[in-house]
C-alpha cells in the first residue's frame, strides 16, 4: 500500500511535535565548586653562566705589537744619544731594549691565569605548573541536588535548561 506524498508530508509534523521536548530554563543555587587541576610541564628558556679562564691568555700577536712598538720608541731614543757609531750602538740597544719592554707592557695588559670570565649560552629549563581545567560543581534545584562538571566557576547561582518529555 503506496500512500501519497501529501498524507506522509501531514503526517510528519504531528510525529516531530510529539517527539519534540519542551524546553524552559531556570536558576539553581550553586552549594560547592571544587576545582580540578592538571599538572604541566612548560619549557621556559633562560641563560646558564658560568666562570672560566679567559678564551686566550698569551695572545702572540698582541705580544708581537707591543714589541714593536717598544722597538720604535726605542729605537727613536737610542738615536737621541751619543754621536756616530755611538748612536748608531744606542739606536741598535733602545731598538733591542724598547723590543723587550713593549712586549711585556702588551702581555701585562693580558688577563692573569687566575681572571676568569664569565661563559654564558642558553639552556632549556623545565618547570612544573597546576592549572585548572575544570570544575566540580554541586547545585540544588527545587529541592534535589545536582552535579555536574563545568569548564567555568559558574558563582553563587547556574542558569540551568530544564528537559520535559515522554518517559516511554
Amino acid at each position: 500500500m503506496r500512500l501519497p506524498a501529501a498524507a506522509l508530508l501531514a503526517a510528519m509534523p504531528a510525529a516531530s511535535a510529539v517527539a519534540s521536548p519542551s524546553i524552559s530554563y531556570a536558576y539553581a543555587d550553586v552549594l560547592r565548586v571544587d576545582p580540578l587541576y592538571e599538572t604541566v610541564r612548560i619549557s621556559r628558556p633562560r641563560e646558564s653562566c658560568r666562570e672560566e679562564p679567559p678564551a686566550s691568555r698569551d695572545d702572540p700577536g698582541r705580544a708581537a705589537g707591543g714589541a714593536v712598538v717598544g722597538a720604535i720608541i726605542g729605537g727613536a731614543v737610542g738615536s737621541q744619544i751619543g754621536s756616530g757609531r755611538g748612536r748608531r750602538a744606542a739606536t741598535a740597544a733602545g731598538v733591542v731594549a724598547g723590543a723587550v719592554i713593549g712586549s711585556q707592557a702588551a702581555r701585562a695588559d693580558q688577563p692573569a691565569g687566575d681572571e676568569r670570565e664569565p661563559r654564558c649560552r642558553p639552556v632549556e629549563a623545565w618547570e612544573e605548573e597546576r592549572r585548572i581545567v575544570g570544575y566540580d560543581v554541586e547545585y540544588r534545584y527545587r529541592g534535589q541536588i545536582f552535579r555536574s562538571r563545568l569548564p567555568y566557576d559558574p558563582g553563587e547561582r547556574l542558569r540551568i535548561r530544564i528537559t520535559v518529555e515522554p518517559a516511554e
